[in-house]
């Protein structure tokens, strides 16, 4: 038999006369009341408490004086004390006993539940709004002078020889650059604070590009007619190094930006919030490449190519604090969010060299949407898009510098578009299915410029303005799959794993224009371009191909991420 458990204070529990002379009750939940807590106050106050499994023997009920009488047979049995309590108090209050299973269905009904709008409303509200604006500042700023570099750099060296081969070998040298050290630079970024390692990778990109800048005046400065005694100057080693180091610090700043700290500043369960934020990301770096190369194609149609190189020297130089400053703002309206710190295992810490890269490698191919990621990095084994190859094709096929820079500037003006008409497509077809059309829709405008340029009409201007304008149209469903495939990887990849996964796939799309480069270096005259578009064309139906059929045939992994 049980005894009634009490606190300091006196008990308030009613207790009323039964029919019989014995009565058994049984009660729940049982819990101390907090000790001290409530103020004593004698033969006036009310305290509660629960009782549990506890049970109570009246083999009298009777007045007061027949308790009284009774309390030593009732002490002996029962190991703690015993209280009188007085009637007049017992009546105060009612015994209130609610039980565990009625307490939570109360709770559970007092619960706020959003309606569909609100949670509409919420999922299309980014998380950092004012971090958001800040970082779109720090993009543009950025952005403008990388798009400006990619497009002058290849610009500048075929204006020194006649042959695409010099161009190929700094390509080549700065995508194996990225497939070497993509992995390990994504891990660093991993485990590094994410602000001082992001406004270091700054100016370590700067000082490459003035580093570049000064090589190519130098180059300039000291022409040589042969393409090997180019290739054998020193100036040309200092360039594919800074070169190498320039890639691969803007590939960590982009992979930081587009996978990481846009989810953070969007919100990463604000799927709406994150797929316009992804947007405007797309044409910032868009509209970048428009103003960039439009600018640089405008200098260089009016002063020659020192001049345009000092002006993009001096953009260099001033735009380096506003980047700085812009991160630290955008760092400082999100409250400090990128500059969280990631939780690592004691396998997935920061290894060094061929460890880093061999596990950047198994993330990567262990992803659930590999198929996705491997049909964008085919899309990169292509000539047929703005580019350092096409530059130089462009430039030596004799077309005005301003001609080549409005080529490129309307590639990019297609990609702004497709961001607008990429979620109609998500809306109407859904994401998966947007995607594939993307890249059908460019499959098979490619399939007419290669027809067109293999027709060999391309020695007559319409012609050649034509097959351009087939691979501007092209673009539209590259870019479209871009955005889509950006939504899937950031869906499919675990945030933990962001930058690793991230930077490994760049890595693979640079491992395919690197092979594209090293055919290049060997096909290196103007009259192989043909050959290097029809591989160009097989890569990209190989990309259309791959995904609808992982469309088609999803795995169970895969189904719980999507919709198919």
């Amino acid at each position: 038999m049980g005894g009634l458990i009490m606190s300091q204070t006196l008990l308030s529990i009613p207790l009323r006369q039964p029919p019989s002379s014995s009565l058994r009750h049984r009660f729940s939940s049982c819990r101390w009341l907090n000790r001290g807590s409530a103020p004593l106050r004698l033969n006036g106050f009310n305290s509660r408490c629960s009782i549990t499994n506890t049970e109570v023997q009246f083999d009298q009920t009777a007045t007061d004086e027949g308790v009284q009488e009774d309390l030593p047979d009732v002490a002996s049995n029962c190991p703690v004390p015993i209280i009188h309590l007085k009637s007049d108090i017992l009546e105060t209050e009612p015994f209130n006993l609610l039980t565990e299973g009625t307490y939570v269905d109360s709770l559970l009904t007092a619960l706020p539940v959003l309606s569909e709008e609100e949670q509409t409303a919420l999922a299309a509200t980014p998380a950092h709004p004012a971090g958001l604006y800040a970082l779109y500042a720090s993009s543009f700023a950025g952005g403008l002078v990388e798009q400006l570099w990619n497009f002058a750099w290849p610009a500048a060296i075929a204006l020194l020889h006649p042959s695409l081969q010099p161009v190929a070998v700094i390509g080549f040298f700065t995508k194996l650059a990225v497939v070497v050290g993509g992995p390990l630079v994504g891990q660093l970024m991993d485990y590094f604070p994410r602000v001082p390692a992001y406004n270091c990778l700054n100016l370590v990109q700067a000082t490459a590009h003035l580093l570049s800048v000064a090589m190519i005046i130098r180059a300039h400065t000291v022409p040589s007619t042969l393409v090997s005694s180019v290739l054998l100057r020193p100036w040309f080693f200092v360039l594919v190094l800074a070169g190498s180091v320039e890639r691969l610090s803007g590939l960590a700043l982009g992979v930081t930006v587009e996978r990481d700290w846009i989810v953070l500043l969007a919100g990463p369960n604000r799927p709406i919030a994150l797929a316009e934020a992804n947007a405007v990301l797309n044409r910032i770096d868009l509209v970048c490449e428009i103003a960039g190369a439009s600018l640089f194609g405008i200098l260089l149609s009016k002063y020659d190519i020192m001049t345009c190189l000092k002006f993009t020297a001096g953009l260099m130089t001033w735009t380096v604090p506003v980047v700085l400053v812009l991160t630290w703002l955008t760092n400082k309206l999100s409250s400090g969010v990128l500059n969280r710190t990631k939780s690592h295992d004691a396998e997935v810490t920061v290894k060094i060299g061929v460890g880093a890269i061999k596990h950047g490698w198994m993330e990567y191919l262990q992803q659930p949407v590999l198929p996705a990621s491997l049909a964008y990095v085919l899309l990169y084994f292509n000539v047929l898009m703005p580019g350092g190859l096409m530059t130089a094709f462009l430039t030596q096929r004799g077309l005005n510098p301003s001609i080549v820079g409005g080529f490129s500037g309307l590639c990019a003006f297609m990609g702004v578009a497709a961001t607008f008409i990429s979620a109609n497509l998500v809306r109407q077809l859904g994401m998966l299915k947007a995607g594939a059309a993307g890249l059908i829709f460019q499959a098979f405008l490619l399939t007419i410029a290669v027809a067109v340029y293999w027709s060999g009409s391309l020695s007559q201007q319409t012609p050649l303005l034509f097959f351009l304008c087939l691979i501007v149209l092209s673009r539209l469903g590259h870019m479209s799959y871009d955005v889509v495939g950006a939504q899937i990887l950031q869906t499919g990849i675990p945030s933990s794993k962001a930058n690793l996964i991230g930077t490994t796939e760049a890595s693979v799309a640079s491992f395919a224009e690197f092979v594209m480069l090293g055919v290049a270096i060997i096909a290196n005259d103007v009259s192989h371009f043909g050959f290097l578009a029809m591989l160009s064309l097989f890569s990209v139906v190989g990309a259309a191909w791959m995904f609808c059929h992982w469309l088609v045939n999803p795995t169970e992994e895969q189904r719980s991420l999507f919709s198919f």
